[in-house]
């Protein structure tokens, strides 16, 4: 195992990390921006080191500098910033440091959406209907969607979170669609290459955890359920989804697990499907990283991910077998912002922040009372997940710990997610990607 880590991130995911490492007996370089210096959570490593100014989380340089400066043994990414960079995983190798992730030939293949699509349906997985490369201009968007049928969705090759994303109902919507799509992506990924998917509405993102280690073995840990999302940002996971049987469950997961064995995929990863409505299942992309909603994986698993990052990035063999799922798990998100302003960020100090306690309840977070949330980054004050013997004892759980959450100093969706949590539909386990911004939003502006 690795002596000396190096955390390249912020945050939550920076403290996650740092709990794994402690625990493990692992020594944390943190590097921070003139922004995030004196956040509580930096007790939790041992050694801080300021490498500029806002943007720096992005500075690969400066990064690698304060690695060989420090010793580590590994870097961490955690997740957005470089977490899928192949050029800094190769730039770690190329120093002797541990990328704790694939190898950089993984995160390019399977960090190009377009080659990743291709990738998965050579070998078996089905995938949503569109374009085989990326496209040439507008033009030749436009003949491909006339081809496959509107309603289609434009979508950047590096794109995520819904940046470099357009839905496009008819003809005249394409060329104006695909050129801000293009300068969005540009602007935000340094990459305005786009391609195209038949547009499914209204459907339901269900998405696969995976874990893969050098002896090219792959395991499936479960899937999670992502549909409520705002302008294609998650709000709340659970996990299983209820909208997938265990016969579909089963099936898809030894199509991924035998897809990802042959590609020797390494380290966590998560496989993002999108279901139509008639319960077809559609590959969209592989997050090569860990995700944000990993934890209600590892409330039903009873493991962690991120020691199991480390220790397939150190050389370790997966076990013969890992826990299967039990019972369920939900997760909110809960972000500095303002539902009633058209969900505008809401920076200040946490005057007040006392986090819910209760049977089956965990928390992730990395703020304390009395800390500041600046406007640069992301909103994400904490994660929220309850776990029970069913969806119904987890949702109850998950609702009482919301009822004793106590913020003050700032906006926060938390009431937005007590809404959500007492939906007769949700609750039912009826809704799609649409439902929060067709029902939900209303109920809380």
């Amino acid at each position: 195992m690795f002596r000396r880590v190096l955390i390249a991130n912020r945050g939550e995911v920076a403290a996650r990390v740092a709990r794994t490492c402690r625990r493990l007996g692992i020594e944390t370089v943190a590097v921070v921006t003139s922004v995030d210096q004196g956040l509580s959570w930096l007790k939790a490593v041992d050694k801080v080191v300021c490498i500029g100014g806002p943007r720096s989380y992005l500075d690969a340089s400066a990064i690698l500098d304060v690695a060989h400066a420090e010793g580590v043994s590994a870097i961490h990414p955690g997740w957005g910033f470089l977490a899928e960079n192949a050029t800094f995983a190769a730039r770690c190798e190329a120093i002797g440091v541990t990328f704790v992730g694939p190898r950089p030939a993984l995160l390019r293949s399977m960090g190009d959406k377009v080659t990743a699509r291709r990738t998965m349906k050579s070998l078996g997985v089905d995938v949503i209907p569109g374009s085989e490369g990326v496209l040439a201009d507008c033009h030749e968007a436009q003949a491909l969607a006339e081809e496959i049928g509107f309603p289609v969705l434009l979508k950047a090759v590096s794109g995520g979170g819904g940046r470099g994303m357009r839905r496009v109902y008819s003809a005249e919507e394409v060329a104006p669609a695909f050129e801000e799509a293009s300068a969005e992506a540009l602007s935000a990924f340094g990459d305005g290459s786009m391609y195209m998917e038949k547009l499914i509405e209204r459907g339901r993102h269900v998405e696969f955890q995976v874990l893969g280690d050098r002896t090219g073995r792959v395991v499936v840990l479960g899937d999670r359920e992502c549909s409520l999302q705002r302008r294609h940002q998650k709000l709340v996971e659970e996990s299983p989804s209820p909208a997938v049987d265990d016969s579909t469950r089963f099936g898809i997961s030894e199509r991924i697990a035998s897809a990802l064995s042959i590609l020797r995929y390494e380290s966590a990863g998560t496989v993002e499907m999108l279901r139509d409505s008639a319960g077809e299942l559609y590959f969209m992309e592989m997050n090569t990283r860990l995700q944000v909603e990993h934890t209600v994986t590892e409330l039903c698993c009873e493991l962690d991910l991120v020691e199991w990052q480390l220790r397939i990035a150190a050389n370790q063999s997966l076990p013969k077998s890992l826990p299967e799922p039990q019972g369920h798990a939900v997760e909110v998100r809960i972000n500095a912002e303002d539902p009633k302003a058209g969900f505008a960020p809401s920076p200040g100090t946490l005057e007040v922040f006392e986090l819910p306690k209760g049977e089956g309840v965990r928390v992730d977070t990395h703020l304390s009372a009395g800390d500041v949330v600046t406007p640069q980054y992301d909103s994400l004050l904490c994660k929220v997940l309850a776990h029970g013997q069913d969806r119904a004892e987890a949702l109850d759980r998950l609702a009482n710990a919301l009822s004793s959450f106590q913020v003050e100093g700032l906006h926060t969706t938390l009431e937005l997610h007590r809404t959500i949590l007492s939906d007769p539909g949700f609750r039912a386990g009826e809704y799609d990607t649409g439902t929060v911004e067709s029902r939900i939003v209303a109920e809380v502006q």
